[in-house]
């Protein structure tokens, strides 16, 4: 209870620092744009008579999502051009956030029906801007705060996050169906100037001055000292554990806004379940998960996260029993919910504690891209898959693809110290 009491008390502590109301506001930044080239935006392809191919496919205008640490050693090593006077992280975030709210107004005023070729490519650019901005937040979070004080900026972050999630789900539905969505979509370009101004009043983090090494070099460095440091087959099982970890969750990201439509409900319906009443229970599965490392350490919240998110997708499968019905649709969104908040909190806790601080950008770029991919990659696919075995089966496959997660956790557990806090 102690343990309990404590951690409770330093989430709370978190809202006074001025730091964490920095990263309120940056979180709400990051989680603007997810969804509206993602859930969101499947919905508007729906409504346009795309089919479920055809978003797949068109899902994969969001790979930079999963491949920035491609470039995220450029974003430690260089400070962006015109901004960088602001410093080289704020730089850097300023740029991609005025590029980010550029590139959705030029999607509210394009639009898929006038050109699916441009429309997808403005799609591509939000998807850039947006994981340039996950990038360098995410390397500000570590950096302006010590080891201590990180799981505070993370709960507040992702506080900001989540209600982000509210405004480009429900709100961008909501807008949508009384206004169009061009004016959803304009008014989200608007509300990333609530990050813009929080990046100009922020402090800088002090830096080391970057090393002076070759191209090469910051390319290779961060890479070759993680696996260093790990060995290879232990780097590797790391890796490998990051990037199955979120696959139940990850398969469901294209075919969901399609189901819930098939299954009968209006746009008002869904945003109200699912980006209202779900992210609030999604905000206290963070809490929760927040909690539950700082009272338990990360042995075995990993376990029950990574278990909750596969059990959760059978819900999915009791309410294709009963179409249409409201209650079903609330009980699944509300335990899909639950479980993502809790394993998100859980996840990024084990994912700093993996990162180097002289490579913060570049490791937590490439942990955070692979938590990703696996599920990335089978999303552009999966709406073939609902369409092949049915939304019954597919939910079934999506639940039994944490086998290979539960299977790498066991091989970790005794060759890791899975320490609650630090690195």
């Amino acid at each position: 209870m102690k343990a309990l009491a404590a951690a409770w008390r330093g989430i709370a502590s978190a809202f006074a620092t001025p730091s964490a109301a920095t990263l309120f506001f940056l979180g709400f930044g990051c989680g603007l744009p997810f969804l509206l080239v993602g859930y969101t935006l499947s919905i508007w392809l729906r409504e346009a008579q795309y089919d479920l191919g055809a978003i797949g496919l068109i899902s994969y205008a969001t790979l930079f999502y999963v491949f920035k640490f491609v470039w995220a050693p450029l974003l430690d090593r260089f400070s962006v051009p015109l901004f960088g006077r602001l410093g080289r992280r704020r730089g850097w975030m300023l740029l991609s956030q005025a590029l980010l709210a550029a590139a959705l107004l030029a999607m509210a005023a394009t639009g898929p029906q006038a050109s699916i070729t441009v429309f997808v490519a403005l799609v591509g650019l939000v998807a850039l801007a947006g994981a340039t901005q996950d990038t360098v937040v995410d390397a500000y979070r570590i950096e302006i705060a010590p080891i201590e004080a990180q799981a505070a900026l993370a709960a507040t972050y992702t506080l900001g996050y989540r209600l982000a999630l509210i405004a480009s789900g429900a709100g961008a539905l909501y807008l949508a169906d009384l206004a169009g969505w061009a004016a959803a979509y304009m008014l989200m370009a608007a509300l990333m100037l609530l990050p813009l101004v929080a990046v100009l009043l922020a402090r800088e983090p002090h830096l080391a001055p970057p090393l002076q090494r070759g191209l090469a070099e910051t390319f290779v460095g961060p890479f070759r000292e993680f696996f260093g440091r790990n060995g290879v087959l232990l780097a590797l099982a790391l890796l490998a554990f990051v990037g199955l970890f979120k696959m139940p969750d990850q398969m469901l990201g294209v075919v969901a806004g399609p189901f819930y439509v098939d299954s009968g409900f209006d746009k008002s319906q869904i945003a109200t379940v699912s980006k209202l009443i779900g992210v609030w229970v999604g905000i206290a599965g963070t809490f929760l998960g927040g909690v539950a490392v700082a009272g338990f350490g990360l042995r075995g919240p990993l376990v029950v996260a990574a278990v909750a998110v596969s059990v959760s997708n059978l819900l999915f499968v009791l309410m294709t029993q009963h179409p249409g019905e409201l209650w079903v649709f609330v009980l699944t969104i509300c335990g899909d919910n639950l479980a993502q908040g809790f394993a998100g909190t859980v996840l990024v806790a084990f994912m700093s504690s993996l990162a180097d601080r002289n490579y913060t950008a570049t490791q937590y770029a490439l942990l955070s891209s692979l938590a990703n991919l696996p599920g990335k990659l089978l999303g552009g696919a999966s709406g073939w898959m609902a369409e092949a075995w049915g939304y019954a089966g597919f939910f079934v496959l999506s639940t039994v693809s944490v086998v290979p997660t539960l299977l790498l956790l066991a091989w970790l557990w005794p060759r890791t110290r899975l320490q609650g806090h630090g690195h």
